[in-house]
């Protein structure tokens, strides 16, 4: 079973829909105790860090989530939901963030582009992953955001987009893959991602 977790922030009823789209066995969620028994979680969600981080805080899911990356399960990260993995953001001063990976958060810096970022761009992959099999490169994506993930390491990074800077828009390792993009509102391309980890679910 693939748990979605619901911790109020963002409709989530679309990341349901394409997940049950591509046959995926699917429940949302705002139990940590769910998550013992999940193949595979999705942490997706729109909105401020700062609140994002409070709100799994106040559910225990937090905790839940640092247990359930440990055990090398699949973890797909939408949006505010990869910023939320990361140490830090530029959105909430002094909230830590899950630290998964190490690194920050950061705002797009003042330019003629309208920011929030809105629409459709183009990715491209700098590494293979098991979640981007099927997909051509530069392939385009739906994206909503003001901030972009930094990490420290460079070899996390999967996908990059070009916004006034290039940024990282996806990245990965084994078992967690995580987007800056919804990948549930990018038709086929976004859907091929789903069906990706839908499959390393399965091999499991």
């Amino acid at each position: 079973m693939i748990f979605i977790i619901d911790y109020g922030m963002g409709n989530l009823f679309s990341v349901n829909k394409a997940l049950a789209s591509v046959g995926a066995p699917v429940k949302m969620t705002s139990s940590p105790e769910d998550l013992k028994i999940a193949d595979a979680v999705v942490l997706p969600g729109v909105g401020n860090f700062g609140e994002g981080m409070k709100n799994l805080s106040i559910f225990g899911l937090d905790k839940a989530i640092k247990k359930f990356v440990k055990t090398g399960k699949p973890l797909l990260g939408i949006c505010l939901g990869m910023q939320l993995l990361m140490e830090e953001s530029e959105e909430a001063p002094g909230q830590k963030g899950l630290g998964i990976f190490k690194g920050a958060v950061i705002r797009f810096p003042k330019s003629k582009l309208k920011v929030p970022q809105m629409g459709w761009n183009s990715v491209k992959f700098l590494r293979d992953s098991p979640f981007t099999g099927e997909l051509k490169q530069e392939s385009y994506f739906y994206f909503v955001h003001s901030y972009y993930v930094s990490p420290n390491d460079p070899e996390l990074v999967v996908g990059e987009t070009e916004y006034g800077l290039n940024f990282c828009s996806a990245i990965g390792t084994k078992n967690i893959f995580a987007t800056q993009f919804h990948p549930e509102k990018s038709q086929n391309a976004g859907l091929q991602i789903l069906k990706n980890f839908v499959g390393l679910v399965n091999a499991k």
